[in-house]
Protein backbone atom coordinates (compact mmCIF):
# COMPACT_ATOMS: atom_id res chain seq x y z
CA UNK A 1 0.00 0.00 0.00
CA UNK A 2 1.79 2.78 -1.16
CA UNK A 3 -0.64 5.62 -0.12
CA UNK A 4 -2.30 6.28 3.59
CA UNK A 5 -6.31 6.43 3.22
CA UNK A 6 -7.65 9.00 4.98
CA UNK A 7 -10.67 11.35 5.04
CA UNK A 8 -10.40 14.85 6.48
CA UNK A 9 -12.30 17.19 8.29
CA UNK A 10 -12.08 20.03 6.11
CA UNK A 11 -14.77 21.94 8.10
CA UNK A 12 -14.03 25.65 8.23
CA UNK A 13 -10.28 24.70 7.62
CA UNK A 14 -9.03 27.26 4.92
CA UNK A 15 -7.47 25.72 1.43
CA UNK A 16 -5.43 27.23 -1.71
CA UNK A 17 -6.99 26.25 -4.75
CA UNK A 18 -4.57 27.47 -7.67
CA UNK A 19 -6.91 27.83 -10.91
CA UNK A 20 -10.40 29.77 -11.83
CA UNK A 21 -11.18 27.62 -15.21
CA UNK A 22 -13.36 24.07 -15.50
CA UNK A 23 -11.03 21.76 -13.83
CA UNK A 24 -10.68 24.41 -10.48
CA UNK A 25 -14.11 24.82 -10.63
CA UNK A 26 -14.69 21.00 -10.26
CA UNK A 27 -12.16 20.95 -7.14
CA UNK A 28 -13.69 24.22 -5.67
CA UNK A 29 -17.45 22.56 -5.50
CA UNK A 30 -16.25 19.78 -3.96
CA UNK A 31 -13.92 21.71 -1.06
CA UNK A 32 -17.00 23.72 -0.67
CA UNK A 33 -19.42 21.36 -0.06
CA UNK A 34 -16.63 19.59 2.98
CA UNK A 35 -17.05 23.13 4.04
CA UNK A 36 -13.81 23.97 3.46
CA UNK A 37 -12.66 28.11 3.56
CA UNK A 38 -11.43 28.15 0.07
CA UNK A 39 -8.82 30.36 -0.97
CA UNK A 40 -8.07 31.21 -4.51
CA UNK A 41 -5.12 32.54 -6.46
CA UNK A 42 -5.79 32.44 -10.11
CA UNK A 43 -5.02 35.46 -12.65
CA UNK A 44 -8.90 35.83 -13.80
CA UNK A 45 -11.99 34.13 -12.28
CA UNK A 46 -14.78 32.34 -14.69
CA UNK A 47 -18.09 33.00 -14.15
CA UNK A 48 -18.98 30.32 -11.71
CA UNK A 49 -15.74 30.91 -9.73
CA UNK A 50 -16.72 34.99 -9.54
CA UNK A 51 -20.32 34.56 -8.84
CA UNK A 52 -19.36 32.36 -5.29
CA UNK A 53 -16.53 35.42 -4.77
CA UNK A 54 -19.63 37.86 -4.85
CA UNK A 55 -21.58 35.72 -2.49
CA UNK A 56 -18.53 35.27 -0.08
CA UNK A 57 -18.32 31.67 -1.10
CA UNK A 58 -14.28 31.54 -1.77
CA UNK A 59 -11.83 34.63 -1.14
CA UNK A 60 -9.82 35.33 -3.90
CA UNK A 61 -6.70 36.35 -2.90
CA UNK A 62 -5.29 37.86 -6.58
CA UNK A 63 -3.44 36.45 -9.63
CA UNK A 64 0.16 36.27 -7.80
CA UNK A 65 0.80 33.37 -5.79
CA UNK A 66 2.55 34.37 -2.89
CA UNK A 67 5.04 31.59 -0.87
CA UNK A 68 3.18 32.73 2.30
CA UNK A 69 0.01 32.02 1.43
CA UNK A 70 0.57 28.46 2.36
CA UNK A 71 1.52 29.38 6.07
CA UNK A 72 -1.93 28.95 7.22
CA UNK A 73 -3.97 26.94 5.16
CA UNK A 74 -4.97 23.34 5.68
CA UNK A 75 -3.37 21.60 2.40
CA UNK A 76 -3.25 23.00 -1.66
CA UNK A 77 -4.48 22.11 -4.78
CA UNK A 78 -3.01 23.25 -8.02
CA UNK A 79 -5.42 23.11 -10.54
CA UNK A 80 -3.96 25.17 -13.82
CA UNK A 81 -2.56 24.24 -17.04
CA UNK A 82 0.99 25.88 -16.41
CA UNK A 83 3.33 22.98 -15.07
CA UNK A 84 6.32 25.42 -13.74
CA UNK A 85 3.50 27.14 -11.58
CA UNK A 86 1.60 24.04 -10.64
CA UNK A 87 5.64 22.96 -9.23
CA UNK A 88 6.21 26.30 -7.75
CA UNK A 89 3.15 25.65 -5.52
CA UNK A 90 4.24 21.93 -4.98
CA UNK A 91 7.73 22.76 -3.96
CA UNK A 92 7.03 25.67 -1.73
CA UNK A 93 3.78 23.54 0.03
CA UNK A 94 6.80 20.79 0.49
CA UNK A 95 9.05 22.79 2.01
CA UNK A 96 6.56 24.20 4.77
CA UNK A 97 5.29 20.50 5.24
CA UNK A 98 2.19 21.08 3.66
CA UNK A 99 0.41 18.35 1.26
CA UNK A 100 -0.08 19.31 -1.76
CA UNK A 101 -2.63 17.92 -5.10
CA UNK A 102 -1.76 18.71 -8.74
CA UNK A 103 -4.80 17.79 -11.12
CA UNK A 104 -3.60 14.79 -13.47
CA UNK A 105 0.46 15.11 -12.34
CA UNK A 106 1.68 12.53 -10.13
CA UNK A 107 5.01 13.82 -9.54
CA UNK A 108 3.81 17.04 -8.26
CA UNK A 109 1.48 14.92 -5.48
CA UNK A 110 1.68 14.65 -2.05
CA UNK A 111 -1.78 12.81 -1.37
CA UNK A 112 -3.92 12.05 -3.93
CA UNK A 113 -8.10 12.64 -3.88
CA UNK A 114 -10.26 9.52 -4.69
CA UNK A 115 -13.29 8.80 -6.76
CA UNK A 116 -15.99 8.79 -4.23
CA UNK A 117 -19.65 7.15 -3.35
CA UNK A 118 -21.64 9.80 -1.04
CA UNK A 119 -24.38 8.18 0.97
CA UNK A 120 -23.28 11.10 3.82
CA UNK A 121 -22.30 10.37 6.32
CA UNK A 122 -21.23 6.94 4.65
CA UNK A 123 -18.74 7.47 1.97
CA UNK A 124 -16.96 5.25 0.40
CA UNK A 125 -13.39 5.61 -1.39
CA UNK A 126 -11.54 4.64 -4.43
CA UNK A 127 -8.08 5.20 -5.51
CA UNK A 128 -5.36 3.63 -7.99
CA UNK A 129 -2.80 6.18 -5.97
CA UNK A 130 -2.98 8.35 -9.70
CA UNK A 131 -1.88 5.15 -11.68
CA UNK A 132 -5.25 4.88 -13.21
CA UNK A 133 -7.80 7.48 -12.74
CA UNK A 134 -10.45 6.29 -15.15
CA UNK A 135 -10.11 2.76 -13.91
CA UNK A 136 -10.50 3.66 -10.01
CA UNK A 137 -14.00 5.81 -11.71
CA UNK A 138 -14.95 2.79 -13.32
CA UNK A 139 -15.21 0.89 -10.55
CA UNK A 140 -16.62 3.96 -8.63
CA UNK A 141 -19.70 3.85 -11.28
CA UNK A 142 -19.88 -0.11 -10.20
CA UNK A 143 -19.86 0.09 -6.66
CA UNK A 144 -22.42 3.10 -7.06
CA UNK A 145 -25.05 0.64 -7.80
CA UNK A 146 -24.40 -1.96 -4.88
CA UNK A 147 -24.72 0.72 -2.22
CA UNK A 148 -28.50 1.09 -1.51
CA UNK A 149 -29.39 5.28 -1.35
CA UNK A 150 -30.74 4.79 2.20
CA UNK A 151 -27.25 3.62 3.57
CA UNK A 152 -26.59 7.32 4.47
CA UNK A 153 -29.92 7.31 6.38
CA UNK A 154 -29.44 3.87 8.13
CA UNK A 155 -25.61 5.44 9.10
CA UNK A 156 -26.93 8.75 10.22
CA UNK A 157 -29.30 6.89 12.83
CA UNK A 158 -26.59 4.60 13.94
CA UNK A 159 -24.53 7.83 14.89
CA UNK A 160 -27.00 9.18 16.69
CA UNK A 161 -27.59 5.84 18.70
CA UNK A 162 -24.07 5.06 19.01
CA UNK A 163 -23.51 6.74 22.53
CA UNK A 164 -26.31 4.65 23.98
CA UNK A 165 -25.16 1.59 22.54
CA UNK A 166 -21.72 1.89 23.97
CA UNK A 167 -23.22 2.17 27.33
CA UNK A 168 -25.71 -0.43 27.40
CA UNK A 169 -23.38 -3.30 25.42
CA UNK A 170 -20.06 -3.69 27.00
CA UNK A 171 -17.61 -5.20 24.82
CA UNK A 172 -16.50 -3.88 21.46
CA UNK A 173 -17.37 -7.47 19.92
CA UNK A 174 -20.98 -7.45 21.59
CA UNK A 175 -21.31 -3.95 19.92
CA UNK A 176 -20.25 -4.84 16.49
CA UNK A 177 -22.57 -8.15 16.95
CA UNK A 178 -25.45 -5.47 17.80
CA UNK A 179 -24.55 -3.22 14.54
CA UNK A 180 -24.16 -6.52 12.09
CA UNK A 181 -26.85 -7.85 13.21
CA UNK A 182 -29.69 -4.47 13.36
CA UNK A 183 -28.09 -3.68 9.80
CA UNK A 184 -29.36 -7.12 8.46
CA UNK A 185 -32.68 -7.03 10.28
CA UNK A 186 -36.28 -5.26 9.93
CA UNK A 187 -34.14 -2.11 10.28
CA UNK A 188 -32.86 -1.60 6.84
CA UNK A 189 -36.01 -2.68 4.93
CA UNK A 190 -38.13 0.39 7.02
CA UNK A 191 -35.50 2.55 6.59
CA UNK A 192 -35.38 2.21 2.71
CA UNK A 193 -39.14 2.71 2.97
CA UNK A 194 -38.55 6.15 4.13
CA UNK A 195 -40.11 5.51 7.21
CA UNK A 196 -37.15 6.52 9.76
CA UNK A 197 -39.42 6.54 13.19
CA UNK A 198 -40.06 3.02 12.61
CA UNK A 199 -36.71 2.57 11.81
CA UNK A 200 -35.42 4.05 14.78
CA UNK A 201 -37.97 2.10 16.91
CA UNK A 202 -37.17 -1.15 15.72
CA UNK A 203 -33.39 0.07 16.96
CA UNK A 204 -34.31 0.84 20.45
CA UNK A 205 -36.43 -2.78 20.95
CA UNK A 206 -33.17 -4.49 19.48
CA UNK A 207 -31.35 -2.55 21.59
CA UNK A 208 -33.58 -2.89 24.71
CA UNK A 209 -33.80 -7.03 23.97
CA UNK A 210 -29.84 -7.43 23.17
CA UNK A 211 -28.04 -10.50 25.33
CA UNK A 212 -24.67 -11.30 24.38
CA UNK A 213 -24.35 -13.89 21.76
CA UNK A 214 -22.44 -17.47 22.44
CA UNK A 215 -18.95 -18.10 20.57
CA UNK A 216 -18.51 -20.41 17.59
CA UNK A 217 -16.06 -21.56 16.09
CA UNK A 218 -15.45 -22.09 11.84
CA UNK A 219 -13.31 -24.38 10.24
CA UNK A 220 -12.30 -22.44 6.91
CA UNK A 221 -10.30 -23.97 3.86
CA UNK A 222 -8.06 -21.19 2.80
CA UNK A 223 -7.20 -23.09 -0.24
CA UNK A 224 -3.39 -23.75 -1.71
CA UNK A 225 -2.37 -19.68 -1.77
CA UNK A 226 -4.09 -17.86 -4.47
CA UNK A 227 -6.23 -15.53 -2.66
CA UNK A 228 -9.11 -15.51 -5.54
CA UNK A 229 -10.10 -19.44 -4.55
CA UNK A 230 -11.14 -18.77 -1.75
CA UNK A 231 -15.10 -19.18 -1.50
CA UNK A 232 -18.02 -17.10 -0.90
CA UNK A 233 -18.69 -18.70 2.23
CA UNK A 234 -14.65 -18.10 3.47
CA UNK A 235 -14.68 -14.81 3.13
CA UNK A 236 -17.59 -14.11 4.66
CA UNK A 237 -16.35 -15.90 7.55
CA UNK A 238 -13.22 -14.32 7.67
CA UNK A 239 -14.39 -10.91 7.64
CA UNK A 240 -16.99 -11.04 10.63
CA UNK A 241 -14.34 -13.26 12.67
CA UNK A 242 -13.63 -11.60 15.85
CA UNK A 243 -10.09 -13.97 16.20
CA UNK A 244 -8.27 -15.98 13.35
CA UNK A 245 -6.50 -18.88 14.21
CA UNK A 246 -4.22 -19.16 11.30
CA UNK A 247 -1.52 -22.45 9.68
CA UNK A 248 1.55 -20.64 8.49
CA UNK A 249 0.83 -21.83 4.95
CA UNK A 250 -1.74 -19.22 4.48
CA UNK A 251 -0.73 -17.13 2.26
CA UNK A 252 -0.13 -13.35 3.24
CA UNK A 253 -2.85 -12.54 0.27
CA UNK A 254 -5.55 -14.45 2.35
CA UNK A 255 -4.47 -13.28 5.53
CA UNK A 256 -4.85 -9.68 4.27
CA UNK A 257 -8.34 -10.45 3.58
CA UNK A 258 -9.14 -10.93 7.56
CA UNK A 259 -11.41 -7.97 8.87
CA UNK A 260 -8.25 -5.81 9.87
CA UNK A 261 -9.61 -5.39 13.53
CA UNK A 262 -9.33 -9.13 14.10
CA UNK A 263 -6.85 -10.52 16.16
CA UNK A 264 -5.32 -12.90 13.81
CA UNK A 265 -2.77 -15.87 15.85
CA UNK A 266 -0.48 -17.64 14.32
CA UNK A 267 -0.58 -21.72 14.90
CA UNK A 268 1.48 -22.83 11.79
CA UNK A 269 3.09 -26.12 12.21
CA UNK A 270 5.50 -27.61 9.01
CA UNK A 271 7.87 -29.83 8.90
CA UNK A 272 10.90 -29.38 10.99
CA UNK A 273 9.96 -25.53 12.42
CA UNK A 274 8.50 -24.67 16.11
CA UNK A 275 5.19 -24.84 15.99
CA UNK A 276 2.25 -24.59 18.53
CA UNK A 277 1.13 -28.16 19.51
CA UNK A 278 -2.31 -29.17 18.35
CA UNK A 279 -3.47 -29.71 21.76
CA UNK A 280 -2.67 -25.74 22.79
CA UNK A 281 -4.72 -24.94 19.52
CA UNK A 282 -7.24 -27.28 20.67
CA UNK A 283 -7.46 -25.27 24.07
CA UNK A 284 -7.53 -22.21 22.43
CA UNK A 285 -10.54 -22.67 19.85
CA UNK A 286 -12.39 -23.57 23.06
CA UNK A 287 -11.03 -20.80 25.20
CA UNK A 288 -12.09 -17.65 22.80
CA UNK A 289 -15.51 -19.04 21.86
CA UNK A 290 -16.36 -19.56 25.57
CA UNK A 291 -15.37 -15.95 25.67
CA UNK A 292 -18.41 -15.32 23.10
CA UNK A 293 -16.26 -14.46 20.52
CA UNK A 294 -16.80 -15.25 16.69
CA UNK A 295 -13.36 -17.82 16.25
CA UNK A 296 -11.74 -18.76 12.85
CA UNK A 297 -9.56 -21.31 12.60
CA UNK A 298 -7.71 -20.75 9.14
CA UNK A 299 -6.37 -23.57 7.41
CA UNK A 300 -4.31 -24.17 3.80
CA UNK A 301 -6.14 -25.90 1.45
CA UNK A 302 -9.09 -28.23 3.06
CA UNK A 303 -9.66 -28.39 6.52
CA UNK A 304 -10.55 -31.84 6.01
CA UNK A 305 -7.97 -33.19 3.62
CA UNK A 306 -4.54 -33.45 6.22
CA UNK A 307 -5.92 -30.18 8.12
CA UNK A 308 -7.20 -32.07 11.37
CA UNK A 309 -9.90 -30.56 10.95
CA UNK A 310 -11.32 -33.87 11.92
CA UNK A 311 -9.82 -33.66 15.13
CA UNK A 312 -10.49 -30.13 15.93
CA UNK A 313 -14.36 -30.40 14.92
CA UNK A 314 -14.28 -33.52 17.46
CA UNK A 315 -12.97 -31.51 20.89
CA UNK A 316 -15.39 -28.72 20.03
CA UNK A 317 -17.87 -31.08 19.86
CA UNK A 318 -17.02 -32.44 23.06
CA UNK A 319 -16.84 -28.88 24.71
CA UNK A 320 -20.72 -27.93 23.41
CA UNK A 321 -19.19 -25.12 21.32
CA UNK A 322 -21.04 -24.58 17.94
CA UNK A 323 -19.02 -24.61 14.72
CA UNK A 324 -19.02 -25.13 11.25
CA UNK A 325 -17.14 -26.21 8.67
CA UNK A 326 -16.07 -24.34 5.23
CA UNK A 327 -14.47 -26.45 2.66
CA UNK A 328 -11.08 -25.00 0.92
CA UNK A 329 -9.78 -25.88 -2.75
CA UNK A 330 -7.13 -28.68 -1.39
CA UNK A 331 -3.21 -28.52 -2.51
CA UNK A 332 -4.20 -31.45 -4.79
CA UNK A 333 -6.53 -29.78 -6.61
CA UNK A 334 -5.37 -26.30 -7.25
CA UNK A 335 -1.26 -26.57 -7.59
CA UNK A 336 -2.24 -29.05 -9.64
CA UNK A 337 -4.74 -27.05 -11.85
CA UNK A 338 -2.11 -24.10 -12.12
CA UNK A 339 0.74 -26.41 -12.59
CA UNK A 340 -1.44 -27.62 -15.78
CA UNK A 341 -1.14 -31.23 -14.56
CA UNK A 342 -4.88 -33.06 -14.98
CA UNK A 343 -5.43 -35.36 -11.85
CA UNK A 344 -7.30 -37.43 -14.09
CA UNK A 345 -7.58 -38.13 -17.97
CA UNK A 346 -8.81 -41.28 -19.81
CA UNK A 347 -6.22 -41.86 -21.64
CA UNK A 348 -3.45 -42.59 -18.41
CA UNK A 349 -4.93 -42.25 -14.97
CA UNK A 350 -8.36 -43.28 -14.16
CA UNK A 351 -8.07 -42.67 -10.43
CA UNK A 352 -6.27 -40.12 -7.97
CA UNK A 353 -4.73 -41.05 -4.16
CA UNK A 354 -3.56 -38.16 -1.75
CA UNK A 355 -1.14 -39.62 0.90
CA UNK A 356 0.92 -37.84 2.67
CA UNK A 357 4.47 -37.99 3.56
CA UNK A 358 5.00 -37.34 7.24
CA UNK A 359 2.27 -38.64 9.17
CA UNK A 360 2.53 -41.90 12.15
CA UNK A 361 1.42 -44.66 11.31
CA UNK A 362 1.69 -46.52 14.39
CA UNK A 363 4.01 -49.13 13.07
CA UNK A 364 1.15 -49.48 10.01
CA UNK A 365 3.28 -49.02 6.81
CA UNK A 366 1.10 -47.71 3.52
CA UNK A 367 -0.48 -50.25 1.13
CA UNK A 368 2.41 -49.62 -1.08
CA UNK A 369 0.87 -52.33 -3.63
CA UNK A 370 -2.01 -50.02 -4.14
CA UNK A 371 -0.42 -46.81 -4.05
CA UNK A 372 2.03 -48.37 -6.88
CA UNK A 373 -0.59 -49.15 -9.28
CA UNK A 374 -0.11 -47.86 -13.09
CA UNK A 375 -3.27 -45.72 -14.87
CA UNK A 376 -3.62 -43.44 -11.30
CA UNK A 377 -2.34 -40.29 -10.37
CA UNK A 378 -0.60 -40.28 -6.40
CA UNK A 379 -0.38 -36.74 -5.10
CA UNK A 380 1.86 -36.65 -1.70
CA UNK A 381 1.40 -34.06 0.66
CA UNK A 382 4.50 -32.64 2.54
CA UNK A 383 6.73 -35.57 0.82
CA UNK A 384 10.17 -33.74 -0.19
CA UNK A 385 11.70 -35.15 2.92
CA UNK A 386 11.12 -38.70 2.81
CA UNK A 387 10.73 -38.13 -1.46
CA UNK A 388 13.86 -40.94 -1.76
CA UNK A 389 12.22 -43.79 0.52
CA UNK A 390 8.72 -43.20 -1.55
CA UNK A 391 10.63 -43.60 -5.00
CA UNK A 392 12.68 -46.72 -3.49
CA UNK A 393 8.77 -48.12 -2.33
CA UNK A 394 7.07 -47.48 -4.96
CA UNK A 395 9.89 -49.07 -7.29
CA UNK A 396 10.20 -52.12 -5.43
CA UNK A 397 5.95 -52.75 -5.40
CA UNK A 398 6.33 -52.42 -9.35
CA UNK A 399 5.82 -48.48 -10.28
CA UNK A 400 8.60 -48.00 -13.35
CA UNK A 401 11.37 -45.72 -11.98
CA UNK A 402 10.78 -43.98 -15.39
CA UNK A 403 7.10 -42.91 -14.23
CA UNK A 404 6.71 -39.20 -14.98
CA UNK A 405 6.96 -36.87 -11.82
CA UNK A 406 6.57 -33.16 -10.86
CA UNK A 407 7.35 -31.05 -7.64
CA UNK A 408 4.76 -28.16 -7.11
CA UNK A 409 6.44 -24.94 -4.88
CA UNK A 410 4.33 -22.33 -3.63
CA UNK A 411 1.24 -23.60 -5.48
CA UNK A 412 -1.06 -20.88 -7.27
CA UNK A 413 1.06 -18.25 -6.09
CA UNK A 414 2.76 -15.36 -8.14
CA UNK A 415 6.27 -17.31 -7.23
CA UNK A 416 4.99 -21.17 -7.99
CA UNK A 417 7.57 -22.81 -9.18
CA UNK A 418 7.31 -26.70 -11.23
CA UNK A 419 9.90 -29.07 -11.75
CA UNK A 420 9.46 -32.26 -13.57
CA UNK A 421 11.52 -35.43 -14.01
CA UNK A 422 11.23 -39.46 -13.19
CA UNK A 423 10.35 -41.48 -10.88
CA UNK A 424 14.29 -43.02 -10.09
CA UNK A 425 15.06 -39.01 -10.07
CA UNK A 426 12.31 -37.75 -7.23
CA UNK A 427 15.00 -37.71 -4.30
CA UNK A 428 17.36 -35.06 -6.63
CA UNK A 429 14.31 -33.18 -7.56
CA UNK A 430 12.70 -32.72 -3.77
CA UNK A 431 16.37 -31.95 -2.39
CA UNK A 432 16.19 -28.47 -3.74
CA UNK A 433 12.84 -27.91 -4.61
CA UNK A 434 11.52 -24.64 -1.94
CA UNK A 435 8.46 -25.77 0.20
CA UNK A 436 5.75 -25.94 0.82
CA UNK A 437 5.89 -28.70 -1.97
CA UNK A 438 3.75 -31.44 -3.74
CA UNK A 439 4.38 -34.12 -4.95
CA UNK A 440 2.91 -35.85 -7.90
CA UNK A 441 3.74 -39.20 -9.92
CA UNK A 442 2.08 -40.72 -12.47
CA UNK A 443 1.22 -40.41 -16.47
CA UNK A 444 -0.46 -36.96 -16.40
CA UNK A 445 2.33 -35.10 -15.58
CA UNK A 446 3.91 -35.84 -19.42
CA UNK A 447 0.71 -33.69 -20.10
CA UNK A 448 2.17 -30.76 -18.68
CA UNK A 449 4.13 -29.32 -21.49
CA UNK A 450 1.01 -29.36 -23.61
CA UNK A 451 -1.51 -27.58 -20.73
CA UNK A 452 0.59 -25.06 -18.46
CA UNK A 453 -0.68 -21.68 -18.44
CA UNK A 454 0.03 -20.42 -15.36
CA UNK A 455 3.18 -18.00 -15.78
CA UNK A 456 6.16 -19.60 -13.08
CA UNK A 457 8.93 -18.58 -11.26
CA UNK A 458 11.79 -17.46 -13.98
CA UNK A 459 14.51 -19.34 -11.95
CA UNK A 460 12.61 -22.47 -10.61
CA UNK A 461 11.58 -23.47 -14.98
CA UNK A 462 15.65 -22.55 -15.58
CA UNK A 463 16.36 -25.92 -12.69
CA UNK A 464 13.04 -27.77 -14.70
CA UNK A 465 14.64 -27.60 -17.63
CA UNK A 466 18.65 -28.62 -15.77
CA UNK A 467 16.95 -31.73 -14.53
CA UNK A 468 15.07 -33.11 -17.58
CA UNK A 469 18.35 -32.67 -19.84
CA UNK A 470 20.54 -35.00 -16.87
CA UNK A 471 16.93 -37.18 -17.26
Amino acid sequence: MNHYPLFADLNGRPVLLAGAGKVAERKAESLLQAGAAVRVVARELNPVFQKWADEGKIEWLGSEFHEDDLDDVFFAVAATDDYAFNRRIFQAAEQRAKLCNTVDTADLCSFTVPAVIDRSPLKIAVSSGVTAPVLARKWRQIIETLIPLHTGQMAALAGKWRSAVKAKIKGTANRRRFWENLFDSRFNALAAQGNLDAAEAELAAQLDGFGAAKGEVVLVGAGPGDAGLLTLHALQAIQAADVVFHDALVSDDVLSMVRKDADKISVGKRAGSHHVQQEETNRLLVEYARRGLRVVRLKGGDPFVFGRGGEEAQVLREAHIPYRIIPGITAALGATAYAGIPLTHRDCAQSALFVTGHSKHDGHQPDWRTLALDNQTLVVYMGTLKAAETAEKLMAHGRSGDTPVAIVSNGTLPHQSVVTGRLKNLSELAENAPRPALIVIGEVVSLRDELKWFQENPAQSRLHTMHEQAA
